[in-house]
């Protein structure tokens, strides 16, 4: 007995000590949700990725104690302990920047029916409209759940679009039933990305959700409010120097002429306004 838990001891030791090593050499760590992922989907996900992802399975206490122990080496990394809770933990290991790492991880997800005792992951809705379905079993099995239907042309008619599992609620038989028959497979298959630490940086799932279209707007939408502040407040950027000069030459023009300056720019104006005026005087004296 001694024995053995010496030897299991010493191999959660190892474990702990491969993952220090992996977090120490590798520029990117995350944390992935490993619930509801089947083991022959898992296989196929690291054969496909393993060129460019190393996924790593072990209990959550040995995770805990890696980062503690990463720590001193990669300050920041603790900051992904919190994300252990209320999942089914594994480790990513990874040189894919994080928005690419988490693109992997959603390319490779695939479809799934409910099945009973799962989370929903959105309101999970039968739609009004005609099914496929002759009357028969199907009728009571709506009706359980609280589904109003009819009959038209010989087929079974829902009437009014229902919700039979909502958001974060857990799925019935019924309705797991229900929705396998209507071929509705609301349940993805993959591991889910919840926080990554790259640079001293942890990166959650909202901001790693983002596309990279959606990206590249935001940064277009940053740039041009920069450049805007930077006009406003006359900050001399290469990328507003041009707007900046044109915008002081008119206010110079524009105060010379006000002023009656007689700068070589201004001439031409300040005999114009002079020209004007003469001709509203000579206006208002006849």
């Amino acid at each position: 007995m001694g024995s053995q838990q010496v030897n299991v001891s010493q191999y959660k030791k190892e474990v702990v000590k491969h993952i220090v090593s992996q977090m120490k050499s590798c520029p990117l760590v995350g944390v992935v949700n490993m619930r509801n992922m089947p083991a022959p989907q898992l296989q196929r996900l690291r054969a496909k990725t393993r060129e460019k992802v190393n996924i790593v399975m072990c209990k959550r206490r040995l995770i805990r104690i890696a980062l503690r122990e990463a720590e001193a080496s990669k300050p920041g990394i603790i900051g992904l302990e919190p994300r252990l809770d209320g999942i089914m933990p594994a480790l990513v290991f990874t040189d894919e920047n994080p928005f690419r790492l988490a693109r992997v991880l959603e390319e490779n997800k695939s479809k799934a029916p409910a099945k009973p005792g799962q989370i929903a992951p959105q309101d999970l809705v039968i739609s009004a409209g005609p099914t496929p379905f002759s009357p028969g079993p199907v009728i009571s099995e709506l009706a359980q759940l609280g589904i109003k239907t009819g009959v038209d042309g010989g087929k079974v008619t829902v009437k009014q679009e229902a919700v039979v599992a909502k958001k974060d609620e857990e799925i019935s038989a019924q309705a797991a039933g229900l929705l396998t028959k209507f071929g509705i497979e609301p349940m993805e298959i993959g591991l889910d990305l919840v926080a990554v630490f790259e640079d001293g940086v942890i990166f959650t799932r909202e901001i790693l959700a983002i596309s990279p279209s959606a990206y590249v707007k935001l940064l277009a939408e940053a740039s041009s409010q920069a450049k805007a502040l930077a006009i406003r407040i006359s900050y001399p950027a290469a990328e507003v120097i041009r707007e900046l000069i044109a915008r002081a030459f008119l206010d110079a023009m524009a105060l010379a002429v006000g002023r009656h300056i007689m700068a070589d720019k201004a001439v031409r104006g300040i005999l114009a306004k002079a020209s004007s005026h003469a001709h509203a005087l000579k206006g208002l004296i006849n």
